[in-house]
């Protein structure tokens, strides 16, 4: 189960770095896919964001994920 520490710190690296400036809602969600994994994380900011997952760009998925990783602890 993966956690965040500093939610605001997330959210505001996924908005200054892959350039996704998450909503309150979209933000919620995202912590509740969290404990299923990063997988998951990655595929509800997406969706937040309207990017349809099966068709995004791989690297565009790497740098939610990475950053996501960063901020998360196992």
């Amino acid at each position: 189960m993966s956690t965040v520490a500093d939610p605001d710190a997330l959210f505001a690296a996924l908005c200054s770095e892959v350039g996704f400036c998450l909503h309150e809602k979209g933000q919620k969600r995202v912590l509740e896919a969290l404990p299923k994994g990063l997988d998951a994380a990655m595929r509800a900011v997406l969706a937040a964001e309207g990017v349809d997952e099966p068709n995004a760009p791989g690297d565009l998925k790497k740098a939610v994920r990475d950053c996501l990783k960063a901020h998360v602890t196992p």
